[in-house]
């Protein structure tokens, strides 16, 4: 039986989590003196409400989570947080529609990226950190950050982390996951203070930095300015804002082992951080190719511009410095591939994750081997050991499922009257959690308003379900679950 009082009152307690976090974008709106002060008090205070409610119904739980409740727990927090999170919208009027306000909210926390506001320099500050700050949360995950901050709440519960980690292959670097919680959210931190502080000796404000950097280390890619970080136009700001996105598509699990325990060499031996490393680079050459080509681009402009978007879109960021949208459309290929594929397992980007990939491609190469040798025994490694086949049966329900969660929406959007470029792009977007789609209607740098209230909330579920890796959302529709037995 599903253990519901105590996913009550760990709901409640995540709950008054979110409130406590919501008071840091009403101290800004306070701040800057701005008409969003009311909307964050009240948003407040029906989240506090809710969550004292919560945690009565949740008095007398037994402390024992099991994996189904672990399941139930991690997809039902991302969908109440997105509901309570979406509030300051509401209340405020700046997104006075609920589907818009939820969308936006599970854009944030699911760090897609993807927004219905056509201006985002209309917003006051306080709304703008929030937006930011829902991306910077969301980054790791919002249990995996309980985990770290209070892990007697969840008990340290290694089937929570199991439901909302990325990847097929879940790395440990302490036997206590709370520990382990803490080193990541450590390493996050640390990303988060040194891309701030470069971006604000780059010519960025405080307030833009702290922005920036919090959605540029989550991979997300809200942004305080209609034209991102093209606003500035800053080489340096680019630069910086590439190497970034790329350590934040790196896993953490790797940056541990690396640079806080000296051992830099497994950097560069890692297969998976080098077919990540690989793919950047061939598609970077590609794209510089087309934009000389075939755009007029200068060398450094196009290096530049095309390293630019070839990160931005395979660590599922998002950020732009140039509209993608009127580039060639052959390049439109090269960076859905890279949506595609997305960053490492256990970063905070999303796709189908290069491990992922690296596993797919030498399935296919093995099976081709066998064609001619069938008795030769090939076994499909990474990082020098041979990965367990249940996780490479993983591999492909998970590949088989994105597809189809893809072709679904892709049909969908046809049949609402969106164009046939727009809808898979915006799927693949949604489904990895980039946020840009490539298109002429809906492009890199528009907002995606005027797409239909039934597809917002089709996408609104593809992008939780993108997030939480489909397969910890499936498994709730499946008549297995909810059986006692």
């Amino acid at each position: 039986m599903l253990n519901t009082k105590l996913i009550y009152k760990i709901l409640g307690a995540l709950l008054g989590l979110e409130a406590t976090v919501m008071t840091c974008s009403l101290v800004m709106a306070f701040y800057y003196h701005e008409d969003d002060v009311l909307a964050f008090i009240i948003s407040i205070i029906l989240t506090i409400v809710a969550a004292t409610i919560l945690r009565f119904m949740g008095l007398g739980a037994e402390n024992s989570l099991g994996r189904r409740d672990a399941y139930l727990l991690v997809t039902a927090t991302w969908a109440v947080f997105s509901l309570f999170g979406s509030l300051p919208f509401l209340i405020s009027g700046y997104i006075p529609n609920f589907t818009d306000a939820y969308f936006e909210t599970m854009s944030g926390f699911s760090t897609t990226g993807a927004s219905v506001i056509d201006r985002v320099e209309a917003l006051p500050h306080g709304m703008l950190f929030w937006r930011s700050l829902t991306q910077w949360i969301g980054g790791l995950g919002i249990v995996f950050f309980t985990v770290a901050i209070l892990p007697s709440l969840v008990g340290g519960n290694v089937k929570v982390f199991s439901a909302e980690a990325t990847g097929p292959i879940r790395a440990k670097m302490h036997p206590r996951l709370s520990t382990t919680a803490k080193w990541i959210w450590t390493i996050y931190l640390l990303l988060t203070l040194m891309c701030l502080g470069s971006f604000y000796l780059a010519g960025m404000s405080v307030f833009d930095a702290a922005n920036y950097a919090m959605t540029v280390t989550a991979t997300g890619g809200f942004a305080t300015h209609d034209a991102s970080t093209g606003y500035f136009h800053s080489i340096s700001i680019d630069y910086i804002a590439i190497f970034f996105m790329f350590l934040s598509g790196t896993s953490f699990t790797l940056l541990y082992m690396s640079f806080f325990k000296g051992k830099i060499s497994k950097l560069f031996k890692n297969t998976e951080f080098k077919f990540y490393s690989v793919i950047i680079l061939c598609a970077t050459v590609v794209i510089t190719y087309i934009l000389m080509a075939y755009s007029n681009y200068d060398i450094h402009t196009a290096v530049r511009k095309s390293l630019f978007q070839v990160v931005s879109f395979m660590t599922t960021t998002g950020i732009f410095n140039d509209d993608a949208g009127k580039w060639p459309h052959i390049t439109w290929v090269v960076l859905s591939l890279c949506m595609f594929f997305g960053g490492c397992a256990g970063s905070t980007s999303g796709g189908f994750k290069c491990i992922r990939g690296m596993m797919t491609v030498t399935a296919v190469r093995n099976e081709l081997k066998r064609i001619l040798h069938p008795k030769a025994v090939l076994p499909v490694k990474a990082n020098g050991q041979s990965v367990p086949y249940p996780a490479q049966v993983s591999v492909m329900a998970f590949f088989i499922l994105y597809m189809m969660m893809c072709f679904f929406t892709y049909f969908v959007m046809i049949v609402m009257g969106v164009d046939s470029t727009n809808s898979i792009t915006i799927a693949i977007s949604c489904a990895s959690n980039v946020g840009p789609a490539l298109g002429l209607e809906i492009g890199p740098t528009m907002s995606w308003t005027t797409l239909p209230d039934m597809v917002k909330w089709l996408l609104s579920v593809l992008m939780l379900m993108g997030r939480l890796e489909i397969l910890t959302v499936i498994v709730l529709f499946t008549p297995a679950f909810w059986k006692d037995r």
